[in-house]
């Protein structure tokens, strides 16, 4: 059964309260003031069994000029409303207020309630209920049903409940799909338990146990208990009124205002896109960076509009703006906000967030910015992914993609899927995570790695590729190592590039194929190969087949990455060929002798102390040999390997 919450709205003692006492039983002034005043100040909660059996909750709002932040706090969460007016004074500041701000919100299903019937004869309430309609017209209650009723009399309190339950039948109910949401409006401390927030659940499901997430403030709390509408329970619907006992926050952590969410699942800013509509009741136009009260969710903050194709906004016109907050908070692409003056307090008018996190502030009068915002705001969930992605120079990762489009992560996995097979999105997967970019950028990069690696190899023939780190540094900046690392992967799989452990290459690129590598390459081996176990000095070497200094020290890091050379010792490096050669003296020797000394093996190698010594050193490291005095036995290596053998 869906779950639903009913609102009330009207002007200051238009009977309200005494409404929902009427139908529920239940007082929902709790304040002293409140009892002593005669009038709601605080927002007023409770629950209602329908003639169907279906349950609601109530919120009652106060109707008080003075408190039109506190009705704010709570309509945000209506799914229908009761616009109450009093038969006896009719249409007044408050109900127009009020209505308002119904308009703003889109709360599109309700009933009409004329309170006080038995304070007036049947021709004035005639007259009413004429004001009352034309008063409606145009607006989200123009056919929103009208019922008269006397609170103290029950005259039409029946009648009231039946069209309740109808109209209720006709509301669509908020969806339990996606991760939990709650605006907070009520935060206090329970002796024993601690910590316990209240709102209307508008989306997903809460569930006792679970890890949750408390914004803008960026804390992390567990669900230690819930309760709806009076009842404990395991798991919240979607639609409920809700308190949740969060362990380990306190009290003065939390506020108004503040979002109990699923991990990770809203982004705080302090900066919005948003359609904005000034009401054609405002007193003057909007100008550009006007500071406004802004409400939204269940909270109030102060900010300024940045209107971006004009100067001002006139009554009744429509914008596209960034809003500029002065505290951050936390809300979902679609919410609807409302604003008021900041002096004296009017509602002016409201709107809906098109981008809840915005990575940029954008630059007023261009058309591309208008553009991509009158994609988020009216186009289709697949449009806006892919306009998310065109405007993205990064490759940001599927939860990063949803949340910038407005998408929940499920269905932006699936169109994302979609637009791969349409070729018009690269999936990019990683660590278990998937991240996205278009096509036609993942192409563009593609062609320009080719041009900067071109580049390179003709620079530095005889390196193994551009350095990884370097390459991103300077192309991709803004990916951090392992993103890069995933999109490299990506590029190779497609056979545009290839990778090594520190370098990327073209995928036909050979070290050192080019002519004159290939020269070069070959004199360095003719010369060490006549100089069996005495090669010369690096830099003596490079001179004897003519290479000059900046071309010797690429040569010698392409000898010793293609493992073909081996440093032995400071500026003596040996063929691999025969160092294994030398491997293979000393391991036949010690064999049969059981020891070999520097001078046997200077005699083997029929060469002089000079390289028998960093030779039997190197063979000590690598733990072919161990030295014992001035002998050296078998090593650990060889005697591994001989029992393996």
């Amino acid at each position: 059964m869906k779950h639903l919450i009913i609102g009330t709205a009207g002007h200051v003692d238009h009977g309200k309260t005494a409404l929902v006492k009427a139908v529920t039983g239940v007082d929902t002034d709790r304040l002293k003031e409140e009892k002593e005043r005669g009038i709601s100040i605080e927002l007023g909660f409770t629950s209602l069994t329908l003639p169907s059996g279906r349950k609601a909750g109530i919120v009652d709002v106060p109707g008080h000029e003075r408190f039109i932040k506190n009705m704010l706090a709570g309509a945000g969460g209506f799914d229908l409303v009761l616009l109450v007016i009093a038969a006896d004074e009719g249409v007044m500041p408050q109900t127009r207020e009020h209505t308002d701000i119904i308009q703003l919100l889109q709360v599109n299903k309700g009933v009409v309630v004329l309170t006080k019937a038995d304070l007036v004869d049947e021709e004035w309430l005639e007259l009413v209920k004429e004001e009352a309609a034309d008063f409606l017209r145009d607006t989200v209650l123009e056919n929103a049903p009208m019922v008269t009723v006397s609170a103290v009399t029950g005259q039409g309190i029946g009648t009231l409940l039946e069209m309740l339950d109808h109209v209720a039948g006709e509301t669509r109910a908020k969806t339990a799909a996606g991760p939990p949401r709650l605006p907070v409006d009520r935060v206090f401390s329970v002796t024993g338990f601690g910590t316990v927030v209240t709102g209307t659940l508008l989306e997903g499901l809460l569930r006792v146990g679970e890890m949750v997430d408390v914004q803008p403030q960026g804390l992390t709390a567990r669900v230690r208990s819930l309760q709806s509408h009076g009842e404990k329970v395991d798991i919240a619907m979607a639609g409920r009124r809700v308190a949740v006992n969060l362990a380990g926050l306190e009290v003065d952590q939390i506020e108004r205002g503040s979002v109990v969410a699923g991990i990770n699942s809203l982004t705080p800013s302090n900066r919005l896109d948003v359609h904005i509509l000034l009401l054609k009741s405002a007193a003057r136009p909007l100008k550009n960076r006007l500071r406004v009260r802004f409400y939204l969710g269940a909270g109030e903050i102060l900010g300024r509009v940045v209107l971006l194709d004009r100067e001002e906004l006139e009554p009744g016109s429509m914008a596209y703006a960034q809003v500029v907050l002065e505290k951050m908070t936390a809300v979902a692409k679609g919410d609807r906000f409302v604003i008021r003056s900041y002096s004296p307090m009017r509602t002016i008018g409201g709107g809906t967030v098109i981008d809840p996190a915005p990575r940029r502030k954008h630059k007023r009068f261009r058309s591309e910015v208008l553009d991509a915002l009158a994609t988020r705001d009216k186009g289709t969930p697949i449009e806006m992914l892919g306009h998310f992605l065109l405007g993205n120079s990064s490759l940001p990762e599927l939860a990063d993609a949803a949340a910038g489009s407005g998408l929940q992560v499920p269905e932006a996995a699936d169109l994302a899927r979609k637009l791969a097979d349409e070729d018009r999105v690269r999936l990019v997967p990683g660590d278990g995570k998937l991240y996205l970019v278009t096509t036609d950028i993942y192409r563009r990069w593609a062609g320009e790695l080719d041009l900067m690696l071109e580049s390179y190899h003709h620079e530095f023939p005889l390196r193994e590729g551009y350095p990884k780190e370097e390459l991103r540094s300077r192309r991709f900046p803004a990916l951090n190592n392992k993103v890069f690392q995933f999109l490299l992967t990506a590029l190779e799989k497609d056979g545009l590039i290839r990778n090594t452990a520190q370098a990327v290459a073209r995928p036909s690129f050979i070290p050192g194929s080019g002519p004159e590598e290939v020269l070069l390459i070959k004199r360095i081996r003719d010369e060490l190969a006549g100089a069996g176990f005495q090669p010369p000095a690096w830099a003596e070497l490079a001179g004897l087949a003519g290479i000059g200094e900046t071309v010797s020290s690429e040569l010698l890091q392409f000898f010793l990455r293609s493992g073909e050379l081996v440093k032995v010792a400071n500026n003596l490096y040996f063929p691999r060929e025969t160092l294994d050669e030398v491997r293979q003296k000393i391991t036949g020797y010690l064999y049969e002798k059981g020891e070999i000394s520097v001078g046997e093996l200077r005699d083997i190698l029929q060469t002089s102390r000079k390289y028998a010594l960093p030779l039997i050193e190197y063979f000590d490291k690598e733990k072919i040999t161990r030295r014992v005095g001035d002998r050296r036995l078998p090593g650990r290596a060889l005697v591994n390997y001989t029992i393996e053998n």
